[in-house]
């Protein structure tokens, strides 16, 4: 006889697999050798994800990373400097690329679970006539925070940090790796954010589902510097329309699925609130639950015994532990966490 053993694994959302019906929509597509432009999948999926957010033009990546640093290069010049909160994910998750691909340098503002302020910005802006200093050229957003627990921007601030942007002559990016997740919650338009940023990074392989890929959108003339940048990169794809077809399936069928994502991380919140070896658990907004256990445990122990019970979760150091929801996490694996989280017996 043969038993399945149920694995939960929450150490991220990168870790879901296309369902059966994205895989039928990826082996039916048309495709061709997108480094020539001559996919029409490809082609298709830049043109519906450039006008969802009223931008002229999109391009498809590998990887939110290569997005990101993509548009960075977009916007600045050796030696310069750019502006982000001290958990930002350009900074701290992508190698060191700002500054090997870049050659720029980060001025970190500790901003509120990731996100800061145009106030906190103003501050950080290097007077352009002192050449001591890095010129500031770039100041870089994240919505929804990673390292801040899946924290959303208020769109308002977000407003304000545009206007001083444009008034500074700075450039605005936004790595909207969960994007997806913050406009669910908020009932924004994608729009709304086309007008407000420059370039904005999409990534497709967390909550939406999909195997691989991001999409940079943003001015023409900003892609056109994009497909050079991505070449140099190593980042052109030749019959890359299987991938994107995933992107259009799960564009269209997976957003909403993202509000059941929201709701089980908010329920295991309430849950590690009511065991006795939790010392503080981050405000949950999306999918994301940061916290943190009382000083005389410690969470590689914990880790440890949830990893015992098949459960998996991150580590993220300084006693901060991580799970992600996502949609291959199952009712019956929530059900299953709940009742562990409450049982399990932790000793010094």
């Amino acid at each position: 006889m043969l038993f399945l053993i149920m694995i939960v694994n929450l150490i991220s959302d990168t870790v879901t697999k296309p369902s059966n019906k994205m895989l039928e929509a990826m082996l039916s597509a048309e495709v061709g050798d997108d480094v020539f432009k001559e996919d029409p999948t490809v082609n298709d999926f830049e043109e519906k994800v450039a006008s969802l957010f009223e931008k002229e033009a999109a391009l498809f990546f590998p990887s939110g990373t290569m997005t990101n640093q993509t548009a960075i290069k977009i916007h600045t010049q050796p030696g310069e400097q750019i502006i982000c909160d001290h958990y930002s994910h350009i900074f701290n998750y992508e190698g060191g690329g700002v500054s090997f691909n870049s050659g720029v340098s980060c001025k970190m503002i500790s901003g509120d679970r990731g996100r800061i302020t145009a106030d906190q910005i103003i501050e950080s802006i290097n007077p352009p006539d002192f050449y001591h200093s890095p010129k500031t050229s770039l100041v870089c957003l994240e919505n929804t925070t990673n390292k801040g627990g899946g924290a959303i921007y208020d769109l308002n601030e977000i407003v304000r940090i545009r206007e001083l942007c444009s008034k500074k002559k700075l450039g605005l990016h936004l790595d909207g790796a969960r994007l997806w997740n913050a406009l669910e919650v908020t009932n924004e338009n994608p729009k709304q954010y086309g007008e407000l940023f420059d370039t904005i990074s999409l990534c497709l392989s967390k909550g939406l589902g999909c195997p691989v890929g991001s999409v940079l959108v943003g001015s023409k003339k900003n892609i056109d510097k994009a497909l050079r940048i991505r070449k140099v990169f190593g980042g052109g794809m030749r019959q890359a329309g299987y991938l994107a077809a995933a992107g259009s399936y799960a564009l269209k069928h997976h957003r909403r699925d993202l509000n059941s994502d929201h709701r089980k991380a908010k329920e295991i919140a309430i849950a590690l609130k009511k065991c006795s070896y939790v010392n503080e658990i981050n405000p949950v907004e999306t999918n994301i639950i940061i916290f943190s256990l009382k000083n005389q445990y410690d969470e590689v122990t914990f880790v440890e015994k949830l990893k015992n019970k098949n459960i998996l979760i991150m580590s993220l150091g300084k006693g901060k532990l991580r799970m992600v929801t996502h949609r291959d996490y199952t009712d019956d694996q929530h059900t299953y966490l709940l009742k562990i989280l409450t049982k399990i017996e932790y000793s010094d």
